[in-house]
């Protein structure tokens, strides 16, 4: 048994889920269970009201997922230096916390409760004043410190006299140059130097050319500017990381702060994503009792359309409009009338409301259950092999064996799948345990028996779908307190049923003395016949008998789409094929490609002996020794070729 899934509330959570920025918040909407604890339960419902009427006023809050920056506050716990990359993911979520204590402090001009969450972040001003100034673009910037500052300036200037040393030996030596310009090589600034004056100019050879008549030289100059700029990267390279093991130590210190705001992000990004389910749904806040009293106004299944779904008001408990304490009610109705929506919509608010939710209706009021106890649909379970009847009464057990005076339990057709005097039977002795649990309980049935057992018994009442019959169709309203019928009889009266049929009918399922309750319409005795359709038989084809005689041994005919000219040397058989020679070669054939071109009568004199065309010379003679003796000789035919 999944309540949830089978009143989808499963569905709702998806829903739910999307408005959910954290991994956090995802992780606990899929995890939500209803509230047992009363005071627990109304503050959920508060923070629920609070954030949608926030949402209303403000828009959207600034919420981002913080959840990635736990690695990073790890890697700082652990004496590992951050990577600029992670000092700007700690920088991005200290903007994120400003932001939201900035929002939440514009709520406080409505007195909004939730608006004073704001003094449990801590924006940490200096710590993000710190790495904004020192990281940029994941890079510790130029200014971080004096000292990389100065660093940093020296290393261009050197770079920039490599440049113009290796310029200028390019000048002096044009005759030796291979080209008018310098390169890097293996990071080293070069001058291209032909072959034959390799050993003319001073330096390092550091690359040649694939060909090997290009040398590329380092020029001695070159090569003592590269060793100083060797030793300022050594120095940029320690002053980052001093500055970023800075950075880190100020993480570290900051980690306990960083983390509590994490989670009140985190707790936030909950608490208004039910604000913005609330909003997209329309809901309102729920009442919330510990009498066993349900009211409904307006009620809707949220997952159907708002301009489709016809609202429903329902009323269960002791404060019933019949005045009495009713624990149970019985719907009965047509089929498609909504008995099952209604009973969903009504348990779907409920569960709604005892998660901390707002509901789909235009007022509520929902008393607490210790469970939520549900039997719909056909519960067929091939794996197990169980039939929809059994599936049911396994379900309905279960039921029996945890209701207790405060739960919630619906059932649908309850009886249903076996036979109608045994499934009522049992479906009587189900409601008699439900009465006697104390527990609020509906459930839909078509047994006229359940609902007379209904209107006698304590503490239950029946319940009817209206159907209009007019237009034959159901109107989706529950009226307590009155009984309904399926309306078979009469739907297929209207629908021109004839009387002596329906007469039938109502005997059988009622008895002879339910018939001068009914008056039917149609006094036609039966149906009119029309005029059936009737099966066509498959005429056995002769194509082949047809083919047969339009195609001889000897004809020459045109192949498709070669269009090549060839001799029929085989008859047509039964699945019209027959055999044809082109140039000396034999293949099958489909008559459809076929064309007779002349016939045989016309280019053969009759009795024409067709295996001097079909048979080779060797072949011949062996046939007509066989015909006057014994001989070894065999007669092998060429493969056949199939088209």
């Amino acid at each position: 048994m999944n309540t949830e899934k089978q009143i989808e509330f499963d569905k709702i959570k998806e829903i739910w889920a999307e408005f959910a920025v954290t991994d956090y918040a995802r992780e606990k909407i899929e995890a939500t269970e209803i509230i047992l604890e009363e005071k627990d339960l109304r503050k959920a419902l508060r923070d629920t009201t609070d954030s949608r009427d926030m949402i209303d006023k403000l828009g959207n809050p600034p919420v981002q997922n913080v959840t990635e920056i736990r690695d990073v506050l790890i890697a700082a716990d652990k004496g590992e230096c951050l990577t600029p990359y992670q000092l700007e993911r700690v920088d991005r979520v200290l903007v994120a916390v400003e932001r939201l204590a900035d929002y939440l402090k514009r709520g406080q001009q409505y007195n909004n409760p939730l608006a004073y969450y704001d003094e449990n972040l801590n924006p940490l001003y200096e710590l993000k004043d710190e790495i904004n100034s020192q990281i940029r673009g994941e890079e510790v910037i130029d200014r971080a410190t004096k000292e990389l500052f100065d660093i940093r300036n020296r290393i261009v200037t050197v770079e920039e006299s490599m440049k113009q040393k290796a310029e200028q030996v390019i000048r002096s030596n044009k005759d030796c140059m291979a080209d008018s310009f310098y390169s890097l090589r293996s990071g080293r600034i070069c001058v291209p130097v032909k072959k034959e004056y390799k050993f003319k100019i001073a330096g390092s050879v550091i690359d040649k050319s694939a060909t090997g008549s290009t040398f590329f030289v380092e020029p001695e100059g070159v090569a003592k500017c590269f060793e100083e700029l060797e030793l300022l990267r050594i120095d940029e390279e320690n002053e980052v990381q001093r500055i970023l093991y800075i950075l880190t130590t100020h993480v570290q210190e900051n980690a306990s702060a960083i983390e509590e705001n994490i989670k009140m992000i985190e707790k936030l990004d909950f608490i208004f994503s039910k604000g913005k389910l609330s909003l997209e749904l329309d809901c309102v806040e729920p009442k919330i009792n510990l009498d066993r009293y349900i009211r409904l106004v307006k009620a809707r299944h949220p997952l159907m359309d708002k301009q489709e779904n016809v609202p429903l008001d329902f009323t269960l408990g002791a404060s019933n409009d019949v005045g009495e304490n009713i624990r149970g009610i019985v719907i009965t109705g047509p089929n498609t009338g909504g008995k099952t929506v209604a009973i969903k919509t009504v348990m779907l608010n409920c569960y709604m409301a005892q998660c901390g939710l707002h509901v789909t209706s235009k007022e509520a009021e929902i008393c607490m259950n210790s469970n939520y106890l549900s039997d719909i649909g056909d519960g067929q379970n091939l794996s197990e092999n169980l039939s929809t009847f059994s599936a049911h009464i396994k379900n309905v057990l279960e039921i029996l064996r945890q209701v207790n005076k405060d739960s919630f339990v619906i059932m649908d057709e309850l009886g249903s799948g076996t036979d109608p005097a045994e499934g009522m039977g049992i479906a009587v002795a189900i409601l008699e345990e439900l009465k006697n649990s104390e527990a609020n309980f509906l459930v839909t049935t078509h047994y006229p028996e359940v609902k007379d057992y209904a209107e006698k018994t304590e503490h239950m009442i029946n319940a009817r779908m209206t159907f209009d019959k007019k237009t034959l169709k159901p109107t989706y309203k529950m009226v307590i307190g009155e009984a309904g019928e399926s309306c078979a009889f009469y739907i297929a009266d209207t629908l021109g049923m004839p009387e002596e049929m329906l007469k039938v009918a109502v005997e059988a399922a009622y008895g002879k003395e339910a018939l001068k309750h009914y008056s039917f319409g149609n006094k036609s005795k039966k149906p009119s016949a029309k005029s059936s359709k009737k099966i066509v038989k498959m005429k056995k084809s002769n194509v082949a008998q047809n083919l047969s005689e339009k195609y001889s041994i000897g004809d020459s005919v045109m192949v498709y789409p070669e269009k090549k000219i060839g001799i029929v040397c085989e008859p047509i058989n039964e699945k019209g094929i027959l055999r044809v020679q082109v140039a000396g070669r034999k293949f099958y054939i489909n008559h459809k490609r076929v064309k007779l071109h002349v016939s045989a009568a016309e280019l053969y004199p009759e009795d024409y002996d067709f295996s001097i065309i079909f048979d080779s010379v060797k072949d011949r003679k062996a046939r007509h020794d066989m015909g006057r003796k014994y001989t070894d000789e065999i007669i092998v035919h060429d493969a056949d070729d199939k088209k």
